[in-house]
């Protein structure tokens, strides 16, 4: 039997944090709908809440899902500005490389849009629970810019061929597509109380010290790949793609609500 949630973070920010399952399990909760978008505010919060948590005693998971109707809508366009963009991709890799070093598993359930950064948050976790409904993509080459981060984790954790079917298309899938695919683990109506069900039967009882070292094994070559490829991306991103005109242009296009005007340079 679990004890009754208990409140560890401030309802007022970006992000609900509490325990639950007798403090075996760490609840996640993005609350800033519609949108949650994965802002330096929202990054901060998250990173705080898995470096307070990352030696508590007998944790075994961790379940990170959302209010309101859509996982995350992505990453502040804002903040992808040249003048931004650096410090929005070092806080937000930053976290990506505590979640794939986690030393539990991270279960993520999500309905609606789970986009961009959203969908980036999402695949550094270990086991992604969705709705039939959900649309899964990176949108981010219509503003002509790329993702570094999805650029690196969705090749490492579907095929190739339709890694670059979402990057370069910036199309989105369905949950069905998306298990299908290998990207989603189980499609359910309220993933979050699927992934809940997975953690009673799967991970209740069993021994968190056994967990963490089994993690850290399973994990060990794709967080360490991962990180690298990261680091090369982002500094690809940096240095080359927000030198060009029409990242520039895409950006600008969008935050003005209009079509962008390509000179594909």
């Amino acid at each position: 039997m679990s004890a009754l949630p208990q409140q560890v973070g401030a309802d007022a920010g970006p992000l609900k944090a509490w325990l639950e399952r007798d403090g075996a399990l760490l609840r996640l909760r993005l609350a800033r709908p519609k949108a949650n978008i994965i802002d330096a505010r929202m990054v901060a919060a998250l990173a705080g809440s898995f470096s307070s948590f990352r030696n508590r005693r007998g944790l075994l998971a961790v379940l990170l899902d959302h209010e309101g109707a859509h996982f995350s809508f992505g990453a502040s366009v804002e903040e992808h500005l040249p003048e931004n963009c650096a410090a929005m991709l070092a806080g937000l890799h930053a976290l990506l490389g505590t979640m794939l070093e986690w030393p539990q598993p991270i279960l993520v359930a999500a309905r609606g849009q789970c986009l961009g950064g959203g969908l980036e948050l999402a695949m550094a976790g270990n086991l992604l629970f969705v709705a039939p409904e959900a649309q899964l993509g990176q949108p981010e080459i219509r503003l002509g810019v790329f993702p570094p981060a999805a650029s690196v984790l969705l090749p490492l954790r579907i095929a190739q061929a339709r890694a670059e079917d979402l990057l370069h298309s910036g199309r989105s899938i369905d949950g069905a597509t998306a298990a299908a695919w290998g990207l989603a683990n189980q499609v359910a109506d309220d993933p979050a109380a699927a992934a809940l069900a997975y953690f009673d039967t799967h991970l209740a009882d069993k021994s968190a010290s056994s967990i963490a070292h089994g993690v850290r094994a399973a994990r060990m070559a794709f967080a360490e790949l991962a990180r690298a490829r990261l680091a090369e991306a982002e500094e690809s991103y940096l240095n080359d793609l927000m030198n060009t005109r029409d990242a520039q242009e895409g950006l600008a296009a969008f935050l003005a609500k209009r079509r962008p005007a390509w000179e594909h340079r």
